[in-house]
């Protein structure tokens, strides 16, 4: 099934299946969230998609834990399976999910729903901007659904990587934060600047289109190959906290390619006490680049 949906198909499945709470209908989910800011909910009040229910990336889709576990770790299986209830997600149904930041917290939960089990998921391309562009109207105030049916499978740590296990990952290894904080020219967040030794940069901004729709398929598969990611090779991936990587998981899903992602990401390497860090650029022997 698609992992994308356009602001035109949502309202033409909206338009075929009003919403309602039958299981019939697509359950959407407004998840949006910036780092450092707790307005997610605040502003899901203000205006969301008609029939969106309010999905915490914070709360719901991110357990907390010591350091070294990373800024999101993954919730457990049970608080996830609580809170899919809890947004009225029901057996088989289409899930929808949405954010006004360039899908990064909607990847996430697209990422956190189908490794549960659930077949699908799409994150509306474009989010909340491309929503409002295609004349979708906007209601205020909060929904709160009956609660939901699903069961959601476990998990647990099955298909992630841990520290120890990126340490000796033989395959790929793709870093999707920005290149200055690849190269360890600046860290505003993390107690130690560059990145894990061997990785290869992948902005998760080279996917996207200025307004935060995906590329074309070519382009991603271009970006996946120059990065050294081709389709014969394991590929991992990991950004700050593990919520970009979920987004490099779904470009991966866009082009047939499977990205495993470790949750910890930086925040919790850097968290590690003696785990080694490079700086800098890819040498040139081994920029992909160049091959």
């Amino acid at each position: 099934m698609a992992d994308l949906i356009t602001a035109a198909e949502l309202r033409a499945l909206l338009e075929r299946e009003p919403v309602a709470d039958d299981g019939a209908d697509p359950r959407i989910l407004d998840v949006r969230y910036r780092l450092g800011f707790a307005d997610g909910h605040a502003n899901y009040l203000a205006g969301h998609i008609p029939g969106a229910v309010f999905a915490d990336l914070e709360a719901d889709l991110a357990g907390h834990g010591a350091a070294s576990e990373g800024r999101h770790p993954l919730p457990s299986d049970d608080a996830l399976a609580e809170a899919a209830r809890r947004w009225g997600i029901r057996q088989g149904q289409t899930i929808v999910v949405y954010d006004d930041s360039c899908s990064l917290p909607a990847s996430r939960a697209w990422w956190a729903l189908r490794r549960a089990g659930i077949a699908d998921v799409r994150v509306l391309d474009g989010g909340l901007g491309a929503w409002r562009e295609a004349g979708g109207e906007i209601e205020e105030g909060e929904i709160i659904p009956r609660p939901g049916d699903v069961v959601l499978s476990r998990p647990g740590t099955a298909d992630v990587l841990d520290t120890d296990q990126i340490a000796g990952w033989g395959g790929v290894l793709l870093d999707a934060r920005a290149p200055e904080r690849f190269r360890g020219e600046t860290e505003p967040i993390d107690p130690v600047a560059g990145h894990i030794p061997g990785a290869r940069n992948l902005p998760i901004a080279e996917l996207l289109t200025a307004d935060g729709r995906f590329r074309s398929p070519a382009e991603i598969v271009a970006a996946f190959e120059a990065a050294g990611a081709g389709e014969e090779v394991p590929i991992a991936a990991y950004c700050g906290s593990g919520v970009t990587a979920a987004q490099l998981a779904l470009a991966g899903a866009l082009i047939g390619r499977e990205v495993i992602v470790y949750p910890g990401s930086w925040s919790a390497w850097s968290n590690s006490p003696g785990r080694p860090v490079e700086v800098g650029p890819v040498p040139a022997e081994e920029d992909p680049l160049d091959e």
